[in-house]
């Protein structure tokens, strides 16, 4: 028993430098996938996210909720209809998904933070009229595309010691308008608003994979483009890659794409030598603090 006390106690000590270089760095996390959908690993993630809160970080949740839309949908009789793969968002439907994220999904994270010793507090995109959408496609209907983003409201949630966590749904330019928004587009246009120091994709594959099927842990934005157009990355690596690339432009300062079902994934990505996933970013690190080891990278 002593040698496993010996073992946390090391472990916390070597995550000092880590602890000090992201103390008061603002970190959006996109919370999604399986995970969600599993008690265990929601209650894991709520510690992780109130873990990074307690050590002086400033974590912001942002959410999807796919499936349990998809469940609430088929209760209710209502027929999705596909065009070139992505669902029709229509009138009705966008009702469901707004009961659902901002009602349902939300609470649930919300609470579980919470549980774990948090103070959440469960927003969407048209609180204070944070997201402000158009149509993205208009044969898609109402699937929205951020045009305006007014992100003081989670500056205020987070400095007064509380942690947003953000449904993605948003108001339109008309009155009365609700758009459904892509749980990484939305996440992506937070972390570029609030210039965060790091933006986490949870996914459920263990990153961005070269030709070879092997992770590739760390890329330049010109490699990602390269990648996609050579057909490298394909699927729904597509638009998490250009998710992270758009998030880059606006002043995010690294993009991380990791896989949400290995546990602790987000404390290992920052709180260790190890990582996690693939980190894409496209200025070189700051200068090396004291405190970390030869070779580690800084924010």
């Amino acid at each position: 028993m002593n040698r496993d006390w010996t073992a946390t106690a090391r472990t916390l000590s070597e995550a000092l430098p880590y602890l000090q270089r992201y103390s008061g760095a603002v970190v959006v996390v996109k919370f999604g996938g399986n995970a969600m959908g599993d008690d265990d690993a929601m209650a894991e993630f709520a510690r992780d996210i109130v873990l990074m809160k307690q050590v002086g970080m400033n974590p912001v949740v942002c959410h999807g909720g796919g499936p349990m839309i998809n469940e609430l949908l088929a209760k209710l009789g209502i027929e999705s209809t596909f065009v070139r793969g992505k669902r029709v968002t229509t009138k009705e439907t966008v009702e469901v998904v707004e009961m659902v994220l901002s009602g349902l999904v939300n609470k649930r994270i919300v609470q579980a933070i919470n549980d774990a010793g948090g103070r959440a507090v469960g927003i969407s995109g048209k609180d204070d009229d944070l997201m402000v959408c158009e149509a993205d496609d208009p044969e898609l209907g109402f699937v929205g595309r951020p045009v305006e983003m007014n992100v003081q409201i989670i500056r205020d949630l987070y400095k007064a010691g509380m942690i947003p966590v953000i449904a993605p749904v948003a108001t339109g330019m008309a009155d009365n308008e609700t758009f459904n928004v892509n749980g990484d587009t939305a996440a992506g246009a937070i972390a570029g608003a609030l210039r965060a120091d790091r933006l986490l994709l949870l996914t459920d594959v263990a990153g961005v994979k070269d030709k070879n099927g092997q992770v590739l842990t760390q890329l330049h934005p010109d490699q990602v483009r390269a990648m996609i157009a050579d057909g490298t990355i394909a699927g729904g690596m597509i638009p998490k890659t250009e998710t992270a690339l758009k998030a880059l432009e606006d002043g995010v300062r690294a993009v991380v794409i990791l896989d949400g079902r290995v546990p602790n994934a987000s404390l290992l990505e920052l709180f260790t030598e190890h990582g996690a996933g693939s980190l894409i970013r496209s200025t070189p690190p700051s200068t090396r603090p004291r405190g970390l080891r030869q070779g580690e990278a800084s924010l």
